[in-house]
């Protein structure tokens, strides 16, 4: 339409339908501590996936930088489609508050404006209402089907613009007769969510206002059109995905030699936290300290997963190989985190109160949901913690009393109730106790998910002290595992390359690289 300033995001490149070629499983297949150095030394990787070069680096175009940049998208959007059962477009309005959003409207406005006194001048004007209806006539046959050639003849019949031209040059054009026929022709073709806008048209007298709704009907059909290509697109690119993404990603490795410079920290953390803690743990009083410490790679992987549930989103780098899932990872540690403080609320008036409150599970939910609600927002930077756990606390000991009072029993002396205030309260601080004792649970549960097999056969069982939370961290569980699974398959090449180097030096890189060579 003239002067649409909907914008719609569909230009993206979609994955052609060929089968693409396979690639290594490497991590997909490494095996905890038995994983042998014969393994990290053949070749698992595209050429090109070394995290670290001795040779120098390579001046990279601009026009390199904007071809990783633009597969870079084309494998978010790839990503975002295959995993997030809810993704659809929407159209980007402006606010109209907003230069832009008024500037749109008021050149709209005088669009219509200028049509309506060109409708109403004697002799009525027709040449902006043929346009109009030329644009409709496209929009409409974009909407049909390959097979839907009788409705493609008669839409061409009716909104034949050149007849429509020699019936205006005769004043025998019928505006109104056309715009109710293009109605009755979007109601054949609308999605059932449109039925009550369709009525809408019907019932308005107006013919400017009916032509102005009729284009807003149809920006809503389009964009409608365009989310039902995406859901038919959906399980195909499921079962493209870890394909199309890894070739993706080696298209901006090979752009971009530096893309997995955070990935190759992220893991190198973790190697060094491993190598730690087995020096420490072998420092005993007559232990045989040799040897070498020998780390399991999928340990290390692991672990290196289980870090981004503490990440500091705001002012830490993901690793690029995670860039597609930051949102969700974002969105699940806060969650968690708002679930490991609940569960510490929980612990802290079951060992104070417990044995006052036994047997009374609709306390035990109460208390959760009111805590749930007090915590909403508890990762925003403006959010009051140490404040919100004391409003939790008094609030705590008013549902106490409640329920103590109702079954004749005394309420909680005024100590108690200070005392319970106080724990809460102190919950925030730096290495509180139970905040640690249930952060342990939770990333030993969280380990425990990682060596399940894909899919699982079952949940594992929670920790003690966490049965407040089960069936929202078993949800979230299953998520980060969802996540983690994919990442693995998609990225098992790169992170085995990037191992290898970590864990058994340049020697097994070269040997590995000169055997693919000879392959």
């Amino acid at each position: 339409m003239p002067f649409s300033g909907e914008k719609q995001c569909v230009g993206e490149d979609q994955p052609s339908d060929s089968d693409s070629s396979r690639f290594s499983e490497s991590m997909a297949s490494l095996s905890d501590y038995e994983c042998s150095r014969q393994s990290f030394t053949s070749d698992s990787s595209s050429k090109s996936s070394s995290p670290a070069s001795t040779s120098p680096p390579r001046v990279v175009t601009f026009d390199e930088v904007m071809a990783a940049a633009r597969n870079l998208s084309n494998m978010t959007l790839a990503h975002e489609i295959a995993v997030n059962e809810n993704f659809q477009l929407k159209q980007d309005a402006l606010p109209e508050s907003s230069l832009a959003g008024q500037v749109r409207h008021i050149v709209h406005q005088a669009f219509w404006d200028v049509l309506e006194s060109e409708l109403n001048a004697e002799p009525p004007e027709y040449e902006h209402a043929i346009k109009l209806f030329e644009e409709i006539r496209e929009i409409l046959l974009s909407f049909l089907t390959p097979g839907g050639n009788r409705l493609r003849n008669q839409i061409c019949e009716v909104l034949d613009t050149d007849l429509i031209r020699q019936q205006a040059e005769h004043s025998a054009v019928d505006i109104q007769g056309l715009a109710n026929y293009v109605i009755s022709t979007m109601g054949k073709l609308c999605a059932p969510v449109r039925d009550d806008d369709i009525r809408e048209l019907k019932a308005t007298s107006n013919i400017v206002e009916v032509l102005r709704q009729i284009f807003h009907v149809l920006d809503l059909m389009k964009m409608d059109m365009v989310n039902f290509t995406i859901r038919s697109l959906r399980p195909h690119l499921q079962r493209q995905l870890i394909d199309y993404e890894r070739t993706k990603f080696q298209e901006i490795l090979e752009e971009t030699p530096s893309a997995l410079d955070q990935t190759t920290e992220w893991i190198k953390e973790s190697v060094h936290e491993e190598l730690l803690s087995l020096s420490e743990a072998t420092l005993t009083p007559g232990a045989e300290n040799n040897s070498k410490p020998s780390l399991s790679p999928t340990l290390v992987l692991n672990n290196s997963y289980l870090k981004l549930l503490q990440w500091d989103y705001q002012k830490k780098e993901l690793p690029e190989t995670l860039m597609t899932d930051g949102a969700r990872l974002q969105e699940l540690t806060e969650k968690l985190n708002q679930l490991k403080m609940i569960a510490c609320l929980t612990l802290i008036t079951n060992n104070m109160v417990g044995a006052l409150t036994e047997g009374l599970p609709e306390l035990a939910v109460r208390l959760k949901r009111i805590s749930a609600v007090l915590l909403e927002g508890m990762n925003k930077e403006t959010f009051n913690l140490k404040e919100v756990l004391n409003s939790i606390g008094i609030q705590t000991c008013v549902e106490v009393n409640k329920t103590l009072m109702e079954r004749g029993l005394p309420a909680l002396n005024a100590e108690v109730q200070a005392n319970l205030v106080g724990q809460f309260s102190s919950i925030e601080e730096e290495d509180n106790p139970i905040w640690s004792l249930i952060d342990k649970r939770i990333q030993l549960y969280m380990k425990s998910l990682l060596c399940l097999p894909s899919p699982p056969r079952g949940m594992p069982p929670v920790p003690g002290g966490l049965a407040v939370v089960q069936q929202e961290l078993e949800s979230l569980g299953s998520q980060y595992a969802n996540i983690v699974n994919l990442n693995k398959q998609v990225y098992g090449p790169f992170y085995a390359n990037i191992l290898r180097k970590l864990l058994f030096g340049e020697e097994a890189t070269e040997k590995a690289e000169a055997s693919s060579s000879t392959n």
